[in-house]
């Protein structure tokens, strides 16, 4: 998958804007919280359920993304990317996210 695809997907979600940070990656955010950073250490990073960390870590692509482990975030190469997969996951990162805004930013938002 490519970082043009991901930034498609990305952008395609409501209320989802895009900056570039941190050397150049692409960070994704909702509310102005992150929810993915494409291109950073070669990959894709977001955030994950509490069952989606172990499932992603432990038997599938993913590991855990340095620095934001501990919240829940998981990052996975590019290259290895099934486009299904990654949209999905990707939509996932979305909704935690957006859920944790509060009910003001939300309706500001449209969500």
């Amino acid at each position: 998958m490519t970082r043009g695809e991901v930034e498609a997907v990305a952008l395609a979600l409501p209320a989802a804007t895009k900056v570039v940070q941190w050397g150049g990656s692409d960070v994704y955010k909702v509310g102005g919280k992150v929810f993915a950073i494409c291109g950073l250490r070669g990959g894709l990073s977001f955030k994950v359920s509490e069952i989606g960390f172990e499932v992603l870590t432990a038997d599938g692509p993913g590991r855990q993304a340095p620095y934001l482990a501990k919240g829940h975030w998981v990052i996975v190469d590019l290259d290895d990317l099934d486009p299904r997969d990654a949209a999905g996951w990707i939509e996932t990162a979305h909704s935690l996210i957006a859920a944790k805004l509060t009910r003001a930013v939300r309706a500001e938002l449209g969500l």
